[in-house]
This record gives structure tokens, C-alpha cells and sequence, in this order.
């Protein structure tokens, strides 16, 4: 996690007992939040991580808070919120790359193609982001529904370079390898 910048409107502010709580204090807090957010959001328990997700982004708006949020109404099929949150977490930090990839993947299971590949090149090109691999195997993907074979191959090269651990990852480049002999 970064520290807060100044891009984030993480001001001083009431704390809870009326003591006033210093923007480092609100942004520590905020993150404290969405992380037990996130926490819930992976044992299923959709709506308590979105209340805290709000909580958080009432504390200090992080990038990363509204990009989890955002995740969090996809998972509920909610796609245009999920991507609204996406656009607020690139205002808050434009070199946060999740919800590049995000808007991306949302886009691709709208079967918006050509519009999801522009996000995922933003996504590549960010300053902050992990895992980086995500952009690549998608724009890959991408590529492979499109027929554009031999640039799928660059994509999960690039993805595999990052990201040599995944097995996943290295078994479809083998599969498209395969394929292209």
C-alpha cells in the first residue's frame, strides 16, 4: 500500500469520540476498513463488504476501496456500478491499475471487445498494480476470441514473464503454442 497522497481527500476530521483524527489517521483507518472488507468479500458475505467498503470510502476515498467495491458489485452482476466505482478509483489515483483491468474485464463479459482492450493497455501501463499478469492474459484472451492467434501469444508470453509461477498461466501458453505448430 502507498501512502496517502495528496490526491486523496483524506482531510482531518472528527473521530468518533469528536477528537479530531489527522489525514494519515483517516487513511490508515480507511484502509484498515476495506481490508476487512475485502476479507469478507472472500468468504461470500457480499453486502457487509460493501457496507465497509462504503465505510472506508467515507473515511478517506482510496483507489482501492472503490475498485474493491466495484469488484464486489460484480460479483452481483451489477456491472455499470461495478464500472462507476472503477472511473472514481481512477480519479482518486490514476496510477492504481486494478480498475483499468477491471473496467476491462467488465467490458469483456458484455462482449465489448474492442472497448475492453483500451482499458487493459491503461491497465499495463500503470505506475501501481498487481498482479501485473492480469492485463495480459486478458488482452490475451481477447485476442484468442478474435482470432488474432499470434498476438494472444505475445500477450501470454508477456504474462508468463511476469508471472512464471502460475501454472495455469504457463499450461494455456503451452495450449496456444500447441495449437500454432
Amino acid at each position: 500500500m502507498s501512502g496517502c497522497s495528496g490526491t486523496w481527500d483524506c482531510g482531518a476530521r472528527r473521530g468518533r469520540a469528536g477528537d479530531q483524527v489527522s489525514a494519515p489517521d483517516n487513511f490508515k483507518r480507511a484502509t484498515e476498513i476495506w481490508q476487512e472488507a475485502y476479507r469478507h468479500q472472500m468468504q461470500g458475505e457480499l453486502e457487509r463488504a460493501i457496507e465497509l467498503y462504503q465505510r472506508s470510502i467515507e473515511v478517506c476515498p482510496t483507489a482501492e476501496a472503490h475498485t474493491y467495491l466495484g469488484w464486489t458489485y460484480s460479483f452481483q452482476g451489477r456491472l455499470d456500478e461495478a464500472t462507476q466505482e472503477c472511473l472514481r478509483a481512477i480519479d482518486v489515483d490514476p496510477d492504481f491499475g486494478n480498475p483499468y483491468n477491471d473496467i476491462g474485464c467488465y467490458l469483456m463479459q458484455q462482449g465489448k471487445l474492442d472497448e475492453a482492450v483500451s482499458w487493459l493497455e491503461r491497465a499495463k501501463q500503470a505506475k501501481r498494480y498487481e498482479p501485473r499478469q492480469f492485463p495480459y492474459m486478458n488482452l490475451g484472451r481477447i485476442h484468442l476470441r478474435q482470432g488474432r492467434w499470434w498476438d494472444a501469444l505475445r500477450e501470454f508470453e508477456e504474462a508468463v514473464r511476469l508471472a512464471p509461477g502460475d501454472a495455469e498461466l504457463r499450461r494455456a501458453l503451452h495450449s496456444l503454442r500447441a495449437r500454432l505448430n
